[in-house]
C-alpha cells in the first residue's frame, strides 16, 4: 500500500476544514438513516450503523440528532427516502474516481455530478469502468504516539490486520478486511490504544503519481464533488510526488 500515505495525509488535514462545513452533518445523517433502514436500528447487530454512529459522535453530532436519523431509517419517524448511487469516471491526468452518493432525487444528483466533472476537466464513465481498480477495505489511523509499530502489528495480526502503512510521520494506517474492522477496533479498545477515522474505504490496487499542477487540479475536483450534499465519499488512485508535497502543503 505504499503511496497511500501522502495523499491520505493531505486528506486528513483537509478533513479538519471539511468538518466546519454545514454539509457534514447532512452527510452523516444520511449514512445513519440508510444504515438503519438496511440493517435495523440496533447498532449492536448492525456494524454499518455502529460505524456511522461512531463517526457522528467523533464529529460532535448530538445524540438527539443521531437517534432521529435512526428512527427515520427504521420508519418510526417520517423522513426522506435516500437511494445510494455510485458513479465512476476520470479526473485530470487520467486519475480514476469513484463517487458514492445518497440522494432523494436521482436526476438532480447525476446532473450536478456531471456538471462538476465537466467544469473541472473530468468525465463520467460507464458502471464498472474504474471499480475494478479498487478494493473495499476497513481502515483506521493510529497515532504514532499511541503505540509502536512492532507492538501494533503483534496486537492486530490475530484481529485481522492485512497491512500496516507506516509512511506517515504522525499516524499508522491500519488496513483490514471489511468484516474484520470491528475486531481490529475491539483489540485496540481493549489495549487502550487510541485510533481515529475508522471507516470503510476503497483503496486502489495501484496509484498514479502526480506532480503539483495536476495534483492541484484533481484536489479541486474532489473538493467540488465533496461540497455537494448528495456526495458521501470520493475515492481516487491519485498519489502525490515528494517534490509536489511541499507546495501543496503551503
Amino acid at each position: 500500500m505504499s503511496g497511500h500515505s501522502k495523499w491520505a495525509t493531505i486528506k486528513r488535514k483537509k478533513a479538519v476544514t471539511d468538518q466546519k462545513r454545514g454539509s457534514l452533518f447532512t452527510k452523516l445523517v444520511k449514512e445513519i438513516t440508510i444504515a438503519a433502514k438496511m440493517g435495523g436500528g440496533d447498532p449492536s447487530g448492525n456494524p454499518r450503523l455502529r460505524l456511522a454512529i461512531d463517526t457522528a459522535r467523533a464529529n460532535s453530532m448530538p445524540m438527539d440528532n443521531i437517534q432521529r436519523a435512526i428512527n427515520k431509517g427504521t420508519g418510526e419517524l417520517e423522513g426522506v427516502t435516500y437511494d445510494e448511487i455510485t458513479y465512476e469516471g476520470y479526473g485530470p491526468a487520467g486519475i480514476a474516481l469513484i463517487i458514492e452518493t445518497a440522494t432523494d432525487n436521482r436526476n438532480r444528483t447525476v446532473a450536478d455530478i456531471r456538471h462538476i466533472m465537466s467544469r473541472n476537466n473530468g468525465s463520467l464513465g460507464e458502471s464498472g469502468s474504474v471499480a475494478w481498480m479498487f478494493q473495499r477495505k476497513g481502515t483506521l489511523d493510529v497515532p504514532r504516539s499511541a503505540a509502536g509499530e512492532d507492538s501494533l502489528m503483534e496486537l492486530l495480526l490475530d484481529a485481522g490486520l492485512e497491512d500496516l502503512n507506516s509512511d506517515d510521520e504522525s499516524y499508522y494506517t491500519v488496513i483490514a478486511d471489511v468484516k474484520d474492522l470491528e475486531g481490529v477496533k475491539k483489540a485496540l479498545d481493549e489495549a487502550s490504544i487510541s485510533y481515529e477515522n475508522a471507516k470503510i474505504d476503497l483503496l486502489p490496487e495501484n496509484y498514479i503519481e502526480l506532480e503539483a499542477e495536476d495534483a492541484q487540479k484533481v484536489i479541486r475536483l474532489i473538493d467540488a464533488l465533496e461540497s455537494n450534499d448528495d456526495v458521501q465519499a470520493v475515492y481516487s488512485n491519485m498519489e502525490i510526488s515528494e517534490s509536489a508535497l511541499n507546495s501543496l502543503n503551503d
